[in-house]
């Protein structure tokens, strides 16, 4: 069985793309740290991509992502200031820093190959590192970014050393009946497990740390004015909305802002339009490299810190308990889709990234408004239903449109499911979240390549765009 943590589905990064952003970049460190022994003996590198990575590469900023991790940075640790500074030198100077060690001659435009016509079997998100030593040898390593960040390499065999987690969960037929039989509520049962990993008081510190990276990409993409990078010319749009819904407001931090929206006119049309502005501000900050968190993807990653802060801004919580439950419960509802789907568009469309996530924030949400475990399942179940089909088309391969809109509408359908989870008896159900969770893979297998982030169909096709990389 697969084990996968909270923290793996929930983690700080750069955008703008889990699988062609983060994927590559933490495939670079696994590549560096293959060779550590012989580091000083390496003369050339090429990195060689396939399928979606060379299709949408340069407008997910792929080449940017290797730039960073052949210079040894950190995805969860670097500034979008620093990101940006070592990608124009390294451009520029046609060198890198190789793992931080030593400079190293890279020149993006010939050591960075896109193969458009070639796809590796595994999956469609496949790259290849080819390594040149001193000596004339050479060594090849294939990787595949799988979605949200995870990262597998060809014929790498299973981890023998897994923890015993104290509940096996394949499916949210056995997440229920562990519920059922502990008398244990959805996030109790993910808290059992995660202790498996570390500490308690680790958890609730990671979390907390998670939550406030969520509220800082908000509040950050609030009050950004401006084009979005790429060559589509987007504009944002969040500080507008945040403009006109503040209507002139004083505030000077993170939470002053927050308590002025909570003494605003408590409107369901106002409260829409700011989980709408919340959403917005994420994936705009996401589609400029900034810092944001793979809730489960970057192209998804405003659903969640939509929903948690509608919650925790227009709601009665319980401050950090309620953040802390919240996101235990949905890191388990996404790696049950992750188990028995995919949680990357490159093999599912954009069904297993928005619609993921929105099933991941409604079942959260009706968790926390006091829905018993057969009702979050439920609100889960109910939101993706509604994604089922969604194609992956982003024009110019840019996480911009209709990407960032999208998680507005993944929000607003979050909070929806979880409405009508809570006042529906779910023995009356017919489908349960395991049946979706199916049906995504099924449709995700039938759908053609075209709609799964090549940007060869659907909305893309409309605009032919030739933009420079990002």
């Amino acid at each position: 069985m697969e084990q996968i943590s909270v923290f793996d589905m929930f983690k700080i990064g750069i955008g703008p793309s889990s699988s062609h952003t983060m994927g590559p970049w933490k495939a670079c460190l696994r590549m560096l740290d293959s060779i550590e022994q012989k580091l000083d003996e390496v003369t050339a590198i090429t990195v060689h991509l396939y399928g979606s990575l060379a299709k949408t590469g340069k407008g997910h900023g792929t080449g940017r992502a290797i730039m960073l991790g052949l210079s040894g940075e950190d995805p969860a640790k670097i500034s979008a200031d620093r990101a940006d500074k070592i990608v124009v030198q390294t451009r520029e100077q046609k060198q890198l820093m190789l793992s931080g060690r030593r400079a190293f001659p890279f020149d993006p435009g010939t050591c960075i190959l896109y193969h458009f016509d070639k796809q590796l079997p595994f999956h469609s998100n496949a790259m290849e590192f080819e390594v040149t030593f001193a000596d004339g040898t050479k060594q090849n390593e294939v990787y595949y970014s799988i979605g949200g960040g995870f990262v597998v390499k060809e014929n790498e065999e299973p981890d023998t050393n897994a923890v015993k987690l104290r509940y096996n969960i394949e499916n949210a037929s056995d997440l229920l009946d562990h519920c059922k039989q502990e008398g244990m509520s959805v996030w109790e049962v993910v808290l059992k497990n995660e202790i498996c990993w570390k500490p308690e008081a680790q958890i609730r510190e990671g979390l907390l740390t998670i939550w406030q990276a969520m509220q800082d990409c908000i509040y950050r993409g609030c009050h950004k004015t401006g084009k979005l990078p790429g060559g589509l010319d987007v504009q944002r749009r969040a500080y507008d909305l945040d403009e006109m819904l503040m209507k002139g407001a004083s505030y000077n931090t993170l939470e002053e802002w927050k308590e002025q929206i909570r003494k605003g006119e408590n409107t369901f049309r106002r409260t829409m339009n700011w989980v709408s502005c919340f959403a917005l501000a994420v994936n705009e900050e996401n589609a400029s490299f900034g810092r944001v968190v793979t809730s489960p993807t970057n192209g998804a990653a405003g659903v969640i810190p939509a929903v948690l802060m509608y919650y925790n801004i227009f709601c009665r919580n319980e401050g950090n308990d309620d953040i802390i439950k919240f996101l235990l419960t949905a890191g388990e509802i996404g790696s049950i889709f992750k188990k028995g789907a995919t949680i990357s568009a490159a093999m599912g469309g954009c069904q297993a990234e928005i619609g993921v996530a929105s099933a991941m924030a409604a079942g959260a949400l009706c968790e926390r408004f006091g829905g018993k475990p057969k009702q979050v399942l439920m609100a889960a179940e109910i939101a993706m239903e509604h994604h089922l089909g969604l194609t992956c088309d982003p024009i110019g391969g840019l996480v911009q449109v209709p990407c960032i809109e999208r998680n507005t509408m993944g929000a607003m359908k979050a909070i929806t499911a979880c409405n009508i989870a809570l006042y529906s008896d779910p023995a009356t159900a017919k489908l349960s979240l395991d049946d979706v969770v199916k049906t995504m893979w099924e449709t995700a297998q039938d759908m053609s390549h075209k709609y799964k982030e090549t940007s060869e169909a659907g909305l893309a096709s409309r605009i032919p765009v030739n933009l420079p990389e990002c």
